[in-house]
């Protein structure tokens, strides 16, 4: 049978399994392929040369020096993806700012200073942001003579908006777009709504990109993916207005994902069973979080929004000469009927690693007479179906939901944090190296819930301990958010693993698809987490630290996975803990030729 680029699976205990794991999910970046972006040609594909094609290929061995190829400039491909998938932090960062006075306001040098009335801000007093004292006022009390404070009760004065625009720090930025179009105060809603916009673009092209990549192929659509997300990035720099930015964002999240996704298919169904493993948690991930390094490098020595967008496009030119090293997915090849090219591939291949190729690959006459197997169709409501599946649906989707706001709203937060920003955010990519090694390990070894539930119940009480330190401890507060953000982020690469375990094959991918959403739907709404900060310092990480908590004790209801045979049936299904002692009456489709029956399970 066709291996999935989203799960791959052999009969056995969860230890001798072969399955794909991949860490991450609703992220512009490591992330579960959506159900769409995964192969979806099974139904279609001659099933004789599926099952065997991991046995015709079994002489080119597991890592050769052409698996070596295939893995290292596939998980290169995925580094512009951890910069411009995290770009918005330096594009839309929002420097200290204040109302701007004009030259010829005809105000003494004590009015000026005193122009801008001071709010409590952090619990300490500092100029307004977006308010200033009237300025008519002020020059009569200039040209009186009078002075602020002494002659003049500051608190009395009338105020007025920032008529004039405003005046923008640049010991942090030059210039951002937050700079460029002014979106502070009464606008300053549109930052966040573009980091949210970019997100919506991730969510529409993990929907479209797999089918893109089933019906005209891997390689084409990975190259054309790479092609709009480095040519829709330079377009941006000529942006003449936040809207046009904003839209030209939308596209380039929607080839980012596209293009990760892609790759993430064409590595799995290229590279052999062991080595498909480590691609997917290890490979991806990882070179993911080395392009997220790169992001404050590249930032914190160009300091211009227009010419730090360059900086990140040129690295996208690089993947030009990959198109001639980088093969078609010979099983997708063969699941068109296009056997000869396939073959092309592997005895190109065999010749990289230096191995003789059998004289006879596949017997095309035999593929060409085997005919497409059937499979039962299922839909949505099928989550839902019965007691135990729905609360194992629904508990999932606020896993995925509340994971990816944690993980989001911590990564977007990095200007937030104490001590600089371009340090900071540098942290926060290089913390997740071990997060993900850490999360291989157990996955391979622990229990899946007690695993997942103690890395969040871990990355959720650090971040609700911020609030407890005091101010002068700046180091520590910003290490309890990189212990944080560790902590969500090894979970986050557990999760699609567990998600794979749990559901019925007939229902599998549907659930993948399913929770992949709640996932993109977090990272949506998280910069709006981040945005709650400019009210309350603490109340993002309150709420992501709290929520993280309570979602991590919720996964210790769902069942244990570990060592358990993939489900083939809604019988077979692991049962929630609350659901193991009593009787549950459920209906379960059968198949098309069985009526509904109502099954009592004891």
């Amino acid at each position: 049978m066709p291996r999935e680029a989203g799960s791959e699976r052999t009969p056995g205990r969860a230890g001798g399994r072969d399955r794909t794991h991949r860490p991450g999910g609703g992220r512009a970046g490591p992330g579960p392929p959506p159900r769409s972006a995964r192969s979806r040609g099974t139904a279609a594909e001659p099933a004789l040369a599926m099952r065997d094609y991991d046995a015709v290929t079994a002489f080119l061995g597991e890592w050769g020096r052409f698996q070596r190829l295939v893995f290292f400039l596939l998980s290169a491909s995925i580094i512009p993806n951890g910069f411009n998938g995290m770009s918005a932090v330096f594009l839309a960062g929002t420097p200290e700012h204040r109302c701007a006075v004009p030259r010829g306001a005809n105000l003494s040098g004590e009015w000026l200073n005193a122009s801008i009335p001071l709010e409590l801000r952090d619990g300490r007093a500092a100029p307004s942001r977006c308010r200033r004292y009237r300025l008519a006022a002020l020059a009569n009390f200039s040209a009186l003579g009078l002075r602020p404070g002494s002659d003049v009760e500051l608190e009395t004065l009338e105020q007025e908006p920032c008529l004039d625009g405003w005046e923008y720090s640049r010991d942090v930025y030059r210039s951002t777009i937050v700079t460029e179009w002014n979106l502070v105060c009464e606008d300053d809603w549109k930052a966040p709504l573009t980091t949210s916009l970019f997100f919506v673009g991730v969510l529409i092209g993990s929907f479209i990109s797999g089918q893109l990549s089933d019906r005209f192929g891997r390689k084409s659509i990975l190259f054309l993916t790479m092609a709009v997300q480095t040519g829709f990035s330079f377009l941006q720099i000529f942006s003449t207005s936040w809207e046009m930015f904003t839209v030209l964002f939308l596209i380039v999240g929607m080839g980012q994902i596209s293009n990760y996704v892609v790759a993430f298919i064409l590595g799995t169904e290229i590279l052999g069973k062991s080595v498909r493993i480590l691609f997917s948690t290890l490979g991806v991930c990882i070179f993911f979080a080395f392009g997220y390094m790169l992001l404050p490098l590249f930032a914190y020595f160009i300091r211009d929004w227009r010419m730090l967008l360059l900086a990140l496009t040129v690295p996208g030119l690089f993947c030009i000469p990959l198109w001639w090293v980088i093969p078609e997915s010979p099983r997708w090849l063969i699941s068109q009927g296009r056997y000869k090219e396939a073959e092309v591939i592997i005895r190109k291949a065999a010749k990289i690693n230096g191995i003789p190729a059998p004289a006879v690959l596949f017997d095309t006459a035999e593929m060409q007479d085997s005919k497409p197997q059937q499979q039962q169709k299922a839909i949505l409501l099928d989550l839902f179906r019965t007691r135990n599946i729905a609360t194992i649906t629904i508990m999932s989707l606020l896993l995925w939901f509340f994971t990816s706001v944690g993980y989001f709203g911590l990564s977007l937060s990095t200007p937030d944090w104490h001590g600089d920003a371009y340090l900071n955010c540098f942290l926060s990519a290089v913390i997740e190296v071990p997060a993900y090694v850490i999360a291989w390990l157990l996955l391979r070894s622990l229990p899946r819930r007690y695993s997942l539930s103690g890395t969040l119940f871990l990355g959720g009480s650090v971040v609700l301990f911020i609030q407890l330190v005091p101010a002068d401890l700046n180091v520590l507060s910003v290490g309890l958010v990189m212990l944080g953000k560790f902590g969500i982020t090894a979970a986050f690469s557990m999760l699609y693993v567990y998600n794979v375990e749990l559901y019925p094959t007939l229902v599998r991918n549907m659930a993948v698809g399913a929770t992949s959403t709640a996932s993109r739907l977090g990272s949506i709404i998280a910069p709006y987490f981040v945005y709650l900060g400019a009210y309350d310092r603490f109340l993002p990480y309150i709420l992501m630290g709290s929520l993280t908590v309570l979602i991590g004790i919720l996964t210790l209801f769902l069942p244990e996975s570990f060592r358990n045979p993939l489900p083939e049936s809604f019988e077979q299904m692991l049962k929630v803990k609350c659901f193991r002692n009593g009787q549950e009456t459920t209906g379960v489709r059968s198949s098309k030729e069985s009526p509904k029956i109502l099954i009592t399970r004891l």
